[in-house]
């Protein structure tokens, strides 16, 4: 939706009267750690999903990997079967 006149110059105005020393920050560091801890988490499943599917490639077995992972067989199978080809 296009902005009328009015809108326009109330925002010149706002902005010619903008004091950044007086803007509050926020502290988003807590937010950002997040951010980082999931991008690393899915970095992390993409590679171990990766791994499980050369491992299923190599000829293992759902119950050697299931030891591996520290799983049983049964959730081994449920979590990675429909991801890797083998």
């Amino acid at each position: 939706m296009p902005w009328t006149d009015k809108q326009l110059e109330e925002a010149s105005v706002a902005a010619e009267n903008f004091d950044p020393s007086a803007a509050r920050r926020v502290d988003v560091s807590d937010l950002r750690a997040i951010a980082d801890a999931a991008d690393r988490a899915n970095k992390n499943e993409a590679l171990l999903t990766e791994r499980v599917g050369i491992a299923r490639a190599h000829g293992w077995s759902w119950n050697r990997i299931a030891i591996a992972l520290g799983v049983s067989r049964q959730a081994a199978r449920q979590r990675f079967a429909g991801k890797v080809d083998a």
